[in-house]
């Protein structure tokens, strides 16, 4: 159990405690304060034990830097006692890559600020690779955006997977009326287009719809694209692939497909409920190659019982394929996700779980792995972000080819622009970026409460972006 001083920093030094298994169960006591030298003083007490951690304040305000120390020590407490450092050291938050930018901003030496949160050297290396990455595209400006369309439709629901979507087989009775309500948003979303950056189609399985359906879709995006921006369409799953839904993607523009793969082990894509077979992986890049897309290529580390070996091989047959870019995520179990419902309850009652979830040295193998093995095939880092309940605390990173990286995935990660987004659990963002803050408007999760919501929602997003 955990108290602390002030309470308000309860969950955020809860996110530190979840990092160490077992250390939720310690009776843990803590307090915060500012020494006459003006020191954040933290102070943490186990049964008759005390831990006391003095840091000197580097930027920001009052409140993120008594967040960030207390942090920070916990951090230290935890991993001396449990004899265990962490890649990403005391950091928890999502974009390691925003630290570093303000502390450029404030004229600080990132990496030195980066080794006082106890960040491994490997990782701030990453973080050099991926601002560099970024160069040329990264753009702080009033009036940027871009587009968010959501077709929250699948094949099939995947163990991993927390979005609330649904087999197209129990969805596909409100696919008329949802394309109707996405027609009433993007129709009201023009107006309130500025600096359009890039329009990305996401999912769900964008490619489960039926041609028609996929047409429709971009007939109504056409309007608000005229600047012959970045335009991804995340196809999906390579059993849904066909020349016909490729041909309409040229059609009207697109620039870039998403074929996720997560793995080319049948053995694995049969565990996480895939429908796919790696031939038909294949089958997907070999279909896709006549077309001038960009694609990209998505992989998961520390999927369902999947080997070093398998991973490895998953990797090494996805740089043979040559995609533009291939995005590493790190396996990340959240509330709904079918693979932690069947994980945690065994756990809790002390039974054999019925999935197997990889040790996180082999996970840290893996990355290590997928790190230098895409450097060698002549790809570079160039977004990364973090999740909680990320398997081994590592985090995502997007790899790309020189001259491909995508705006929208930079834009999204370092929130450097506006994002309008339509369609069921789609969240606007609008940056203030002189106030430095960001207000949200989120649609309804589910599509039967979108549907029902949705002149609201426009309503909503009317008012934030201002018209």
């Amino acid at each position: 159990m955990l108290t602390c001083d002030p309470a308000w920093l309860l969950p955020e030094l809860m996110d530190v405690m979840r990092l160490f298994p077992g250390a939720e169960e310690l009776d843990l006591m803590h307090t915060a304060s500012r020494s006459p030298g003006g020191k954040f003083c933290n102070v943490f007490r186990i049964g008759q034990a005390v831990h006391s951690f003095e840091d000197l304040p580097t930027g920001e305000d009052e409140k993120s830097l008594t967040k960030r120390y207390a942090k920070l020590g916990l951090y230290k407490l935890l991993s001396g006692l449990m004899q265990k450092k962490l890649p990403w050291g005391s950091l928890t938050g999502i974009r390691p890559t925003r630290l570093a930018y303000a502390a450029l901003a404030r004229g600080e030496d990132y990496r030195a600020f980066l080794r006082t949160l106890e960040v491994s050297e490997e990782n701030i290396g990453l973080v050099g690779r991926v601002l560099e990455g970024q160069r040329g595209i990264y753009e702080r400006r009033e009036g940027n955006l871009d587009l968010y369309v959501s077709l929250p439709f699948c094949p099939s629901k995947c163990t991993y997977c927390s979005f609330i979507t649904a087999p197209i087989s129990g969805t596909r009775q409100y696919m008329p009326a949802y394309l109707e309500a996405l027609g009433r948003e993007l129709r009201a979303a023009q107006p309130l287009i500025g600096n359009l950056r890039s329009v990305y189609v996401g999912g769900g399985t964008p490619f489960v719809l039926e041609p028609e359906e996929l047409e429709q879709v971009f007939k109504m995006i056409a309007p608000l694209r005229t600047n012959g921006c970045e335009y991804t369409v995340e196809a999906g799953r390579p059993d849904v692939f066909t020349p016909e839904k490729l041909d309409l993607c040229a059609k009207y523009g697109v620039t870039r497909i998403c074929i996720n793969a997560q793995s080319f082990s049948d053995r694995t894509l049969r565990a996480i409920g895939r429908k796919h077979t790696r031939a038909q992986l294949y089958e997907a890049f070999e279909m896709a190659k006549p077309y001038p897309f960009a694609v990209n290529c998505d992989l998961i580390a520390g999927l369902t019982g999947e080997s070093f070996e398998e991973f490895c091989d998953s990797v090494d047959r996805a740089a043979a394929l040559s995609p533009e870019n291939i995005t590493v995520h790190t396996l990340c179990l959240k509330k709904g996700a079918k693979l932690k419902e069947e994980h945690l309850p065994a756990a809790a009652r002390g039974e054999s779980p019925r999935v197997t979830l990889l040790a996180e040295d082999d996970l840290a193998r893996m990355i290590a792995y997928s790190r230098e093995a895409l450097t060698k095939a002549g790809y570079g880092p160039y977004y990364l972000y973090r999740q909680k309940y990320m398997a081994g605390a590592h985090e995502n990173v997007g790899w790309t080819k020189e001259g491909h990286a995508s705006v929208y995935n930079i834009d999204v990660m370092e929130e450097i622009a506006d994002n309008l987004a339509v369609g069921s659990n789609a969240i606007s963002k609008k940056l203030f970026l002189k106030e430095e803050r960001i207000e949200r408007v989120g649609s309804p999760k589910d599509i039967p409460s979108y549907l029902a919501k949705a002149d609201k929602v426009i309503e909503e997003k009317n008012k934030l972006f201002g018209k």
